[in-house]
């Protein structure tokens, strides 16, 4: 039997997947050299040469932008300017990646405050709803 030979970026890929243990449906696989990640179907990840990269979007990029961060470069001359790598104080700690991962992995319109937020008629304000959608958390809403 012949037994692949563990590598720096394996050792990497299995460190961020220990670090998002607590995101549910996550999975992953081989791509650009490195390895994508997914959230429910939902692509929001890079990892490449030791370093991860998360997707962003208007709401989200100032705040990789704040901290210095630059956008995941395949190539010299070629960026993809959606995907900015994630600080180090952010991926060493699984609770923050964690919340991170999912800002990253959750369309922009569902990360957008309700225009109201007053109750409704199942007992739920549009803000619990907006919350409920963007940490998965579903309510069983039986019949009437």
């Amino acid at each position: 039997m012949v037994r692949a030979r563990r590598t720096r970026s394996d050792s990497f890929k299995d460190f961020v997947w220990d670090q998002l243990s607590a995101l549910p449906d996550l999975t992953g696989k081989a791509m650009f050299g490195g390895y994508g990640l997914y959230h429910r179907g939902r692509f929001f990840a890079i990892i490449h040469k030791g370093r991860l990269f998360f997707k962003t979007h208007d709401l989200t990029r100032p705040l990789y932008r704040s901290r210095g961060m630059q956008p995941f470069r395949p190539r010299a001359r070629h960026a993809l300017a959606r995907y900015y790598e994630v600080p180090l104080d952010i991926l060493e700690d699984p609770r923050d990646l964690t919340t991170w991962a999912r800002e990253a992995a959750i369309p922009p319109s569902a990360q957008l405050p309700l225009p109201f937020s007053g109750p409704q008629e199942d007992g739920f304000t549009y803000a619990d709803l907006s919350v409920m959608a963007r940490t998965g958390v579903v309510p069983f809403i039986g019949p009437a």
